[in-house]
């Protein structure tokens, strides 16, 4: 099993624990404060553990030319991309309201550090967690810089290959062990075929020692829940309000009523996955004392007989006997009474007959 991390005060991952689940708000609140507000209480009343934005310093995250560069698209706040992540970018002082608004209402709070800068300033406002997005899991500089703050991590690794979170795993390890791997795959919505779960096993396998989740842009809750079946332990997906809205994570998001099933059935999935230990439960009685088949004369065997396969079959019987399963220990028996055709076979009509105790 996995070790555990504690990600968040009082709330760890990994092991046994419940999936952690990260409402990614990122930017789909439009540069508004208030809705911002209004998606975080979302994510609190949807039954999400945690409320997530995204945070950066632009000019630390992009070049001049890229902050100049023409923005056209239907999705674009400005004429430049420039002005359009500006738009979209929070304060400082805006996030300290936002992350005292979420500890009022009782949901852990954090976001992704985009640059360097921008985990300066997630580690002075005192975040539970780093999440690391995709497009700076092989950026090896900044990963040491944020690891050695000493906060666990959440290390999404859509773009990445095997050989690259191999080489993260050996840059974060000795410098920070409370840290998470999460499948992703960087497309917007994201197509069931390049989801590839199977990654999680994968990972699960090559580092042992630490909790894997899954971060989804997927429509829909179905491939979220099968990567929890699948031994997820944190599962992230982005959400929004309306799916409508203008920008290019809206479409991949879920709605307030999806997140709502997704939680639900991820707690749902959690209890089914149940014990590995296979027996018949106490929930399974009443069907097998209904139901339940034993072994029954198949032919009048007289009294001192031995018993011969050919004398036996299974039949739902009343009262119950031997189970089907015994039907070849009971080859070579002696009876010590007459049983008559279609009798169940019981203990008390074998000789010498010695319970054997099920494993």
């Amino acid at each position: 099993m996995p070790r555990e991390v504690e990600l968040c005060p009082g709330r760890r991952v990994g092991g046994d624990q419940p999936c952690f689940i990260i409402a990614e708000i990122g930017q789909n609140h439009q540069g508004d404060l208030d809705i911002a507000k209004r998606m975080i209480r979302m994510a609190k009343e949807c039954g999400a553990d945690c409320a997530k934005f995204q945070k950066s310093e632009l000019e630390y995250k992009f070049n001049k030319k890229a902050l100049e560069r023409p923005y056209t698209s239907k999705h674009s706040w400005g004429k430049t991309y420039g002005e359009h992540k500006r738009h979209l970018e929070f304060s400082h002082d805006q996030y300290r309201e936002l992350k005292k608004y979420a500890e009022e209402i009782g949901i852990f709070f954090t976001a992704s550090g985009m640059d360097e800068m921008a985990v300066e300033f997630l580690h002075e406002l005192d975040v539970p967690f780093f999440k690391v997005g995709s497009g700076d899991t092989n950026n090896f500089p900044y990963l040491e810089k944020t690891a050695k703050k000493g906060r666990p991590m959440v290390i999404s690794s859509g773009m990445q290959s095997m050989n690259t979170m191999h080489q993260v795993y050996k840059i974060v390890k000795p410098i920070n062990p409370n840290f998470c791997f999460l499948q992703c795959t960087s497309a917007y919505p994201l197509q069931p075929e390049d989801v590839n779960l199977r990654v999680i096993l994968a990972y699960q396998s090559a580092f042992p020692d630490i909790p894997i989740g899954y971060s989804g842009h997927e429509t829909g809750i179905a491939i979220s829940v099968a990567a929890v079946a699948m031994g997820a332990k944190v599962v992230e997906r982005h959400v929004t309000l309306d799916k409508t809205w203008k920008g290019s994570d809206h479409q991949a998001s879920l709605e307030p009523n999806e997140l709502v099933e997704l939680v639900k059935a991820i707690r749902t999935v959690e209890k089914a996955m149940g014990s590995p230990i296979k027996q018949l439960l106490p929930c399974e009685m009443a069907c097998n004392e209904k139901l339940g088949k034993s072994v029954v004369a198949k032919v009048a065997i007289p009294e001192g007989a031995i018993l011969t396969l050919d004398m036996l079959t299974v039949k739902v019987g009343e009262p119950k006997g031997f189970p089907p399963e015994s039907i070849f220990d009971l080859v070579g028996q002696k009876v010590k009474t007459n049983i008559e055709e279609d009798e169940t076979i019981t203990e008390q009509v074998v000789e010498n007959h010695v319970k054997k105790v099920k494993c």
